[in-house]
């Protein structure tokens, strides 16, 4: 009985150390999907000349989980009067960092972003896109350098983390 306690327990911890190692791998992509979605929003303020609730439906339907559910619940919520924009871009950013793999970084890049959107005439807007956009390509850099340097280390830890604490406890 004890050797299937032990084996479970190695299971769980090999796991724990693969979803670390999936959530490092996860997060340059989910970077690269964010500034992608910027690059349609500018092209849609731009040329299109949307309304920011339309350019977010449009968006919504080009880009892939998660970042169509972010988009899509702004879209939703535009439509509610009584919600201040700077309220519903909050909220919906913080239901984005608890279905995403973005850090704290990116969060404090989107939440600076969300607080420009729309109160700038064109030019001024594509300039705050292009500079989120930057500082995203910034922490694209970081989160793929963590990923080369702990995405199998995390594997590996999971796995020697269970098996020392089982031959500990045996």
């Amino acid at each position: 009985m004890q050797w299937v306690g032990a084996l479970l327990f190695i299971c769980t911890t090999t796991w724990i150390g693969f979803e670390w190692s999936n959530r490092l791998a996860n997060r340059p992509k989910h970077i690269r999907q964010v500034k992608n979605a910027l690059q349609i929003l500018e092209a849609e303020m731009m040329y299109s000349q949307l309304p920011l609730q339309d350019a977010f439906h449009t968006i919504k339907n080009q880009t892939p989980f998660p970042i169509h559910a972010f988009f899509d619940r702004l879209y939703k919520n535009m439509n509610q009067e009584s919600k201040d924009f700077g309220i519903v871009w909050q909220n919906s950013l913080d239901e984005l960092m608890d279905i995403s793999c973005l850090g704290n970084n990116e969060k404090e890049i989107l939440l600076q972003f969300g607080q420009t959107l729309g109160q700038h005439d064109f030019l001024q807007q594509q300039k705050h896109i292009q500079l989120a956009a930057s500082h995203l390509d910034r922490e694209l850099e970081d989160a793929s350098e963590q990923y080369q340097k702990y995405g199998k280390m995390t594997k590996s830890l999971g796995v020697l983390c269970g098996l020392f604490i089982v031959l500990l406890l045996l």
